[in-house]
């Protein structure tokens, strides 16, 4: 061992630290592969999907089924940074992604994405039951297969087809603690899929630049802004009625439904003034997309909090 490191007072602690800190950096990049950003929201609408299912699971398997959840959404989400890696280099918004930054070997990034979305399928089969685990696998099979090699650079439909990967978390959850699939997870499913093109469209209203410049169809690109404005808001008034249908079929209370009328008021109210955002002739926003920005911000908060307001209601009526 050097004196480099026994004896940090000639200078030592230097090369140690920087040691330590390129090893957490690595750690970063690997975790990052994994979009925990996009991974916590899919957890949350596991959990809820579990919470609000009828019978009960044993808390370290539950814990399991959203650890497999978790895993399962971030394996897809490495899977898709190495298969995007060209495109992902051309965009401002994700140039500095560990793979195009050169930070982590392609080949690297799909194996570990492969092992990840194997252990998180077979666990939940051991740990739950297989129901759960095949909606697991389907979840992760739609957004690489389906929305990540098949639709994303071919439609501009890419993300209400391919939406439906990030749909199957409370269907994955309910189907853990009763292992069947009934009209309740599959309304869930609906709530997150119509949510989420409005959701990404007012995101692509102002990263429309990046996608132009890799050749991704959004459709900012194939349709124009103004085009995606119309969809965002038809999107938003066909979402509403349906996060009102857990109510209509009785399954939860004046709780969640109030809940639901006021969240989707709001949410149509800022979809409203994306719609009448100031525009030039083509369309373009003349205020930098602002009413775009607050309404994509305000969608995170709107799924997350709709969704807790259902675990409520079901808790304060059990």
């Amino acid at each position: 061992m050097s004196d480099a490191v026994l004896e940090p007072g000639r200078g030592g602690s230097a090369p140690l630290a920087t040691s330590t800190g390129s090893e957490l950096s690595e750690v970063r990049d690997w975790i990052t592969l994994l979009k925990p950003r996009v991974v916590s929201l899919v957890v949350l609408t596991g959990i809820i999907g579990l919470i609000v299912a009828p019978g009960s699971l044993h808390p370290v398997l539950a814990a399991a089924a959203m650890v497999c959840i978790g895993l399962g959404a971030g394996a897809a989400g490495a899977i898709n940074m190495w298969y995007d890696r060209d495109i992902d280099a051309l965009m401002r918004r994700t140039a500095k992604r560990p793979i195009p930054a050169g930070r982590i070997a392609p080949n690297g990034a799909l194996g570990y994405g492969v092992v990840l979305a194997m252990a998180s399928v077979a666990i939940m089969g051991l740990a739950t039951n297989w129901v759960a685990a095949g909606v697991l696998a389907l979840s992760i099979a739609f957004y690489v297969v389906v929305y990540t090699i098949w639709l994303k650079r071919r439609t501009p439909q890419n993300i209400v087809i391919g939406g439906a990967a990030g749909a199957f978390p409370p269907v994955i959850g309910w189907a853990a603690v009763t292992g069947d699939v009934t009209l309740v997870p599959v309304i869930l499913f609906a709530i997150t899929f119509f949510w989420t093109p409005p959701h990404f469209w007012a995101l692509s209203l102002w990263a429309h630049g990046d996608y132009a410049r890799a050749r991704v169809p959004m459709l900012p690109v194939t349709h124009g802004a103004r085009e995606t404005r119309r969809q965002v808001l038809l999107y938003t008034l066909v979402l509403v009625p349906v996060t009102l249908l857990p109510c209509a079929i009785g399954f939860s209370s004046w709780i969640y439904g109030a809940a639901a009328a006021l969240l989707g008021a709001e949410y149509l109210r800022l979809n409203w003034l994306v719609w009448k955002d100031a525009q030039d002739e083509a369309g373009r926003s003349l205020t930098n997309d602002r009413p775009a920005r607050r309404a994509f911000k305000f969608s995170l908060v709107y799924l997350a909090v709709l969704f807790l307001a259902l675990a409520v209601d079901r808790l304060v009526l059990a």
